[in-house]
């Protein structure tokens, strides 16, 4: 029996960043940086929200992902 490869989905990034020294995976902050956030969405004072200034719910953030 061969190995399949496994799907791979998109980190959805956190709401809140968690502050920590060395930036966890998911940490919105550090996903701006390099470019992986979700299209529409920002980062203001370590929150993530949406770039036309609504609420960001999970739902939505994982159908822009």
């Amino acid at each position: 029996m061969g190995k399949g490869k496994k799907a791979t989905t998109a980190k959805l990034p956190k709401t809140k960043c968690c502050a920590s020294k060395s930036k966890c995976g998911r940490c919105p902050l550090r996903m701006m940086k390099e470019g992986t956030l979700p299209s529409g969405y920002t980062v203001k004072k370590r929150v993530l929200v949406r770039v036309d200034g609504g609420k960001v719910s999970k739902k939505q953030l994982q159908k822009a992902a």
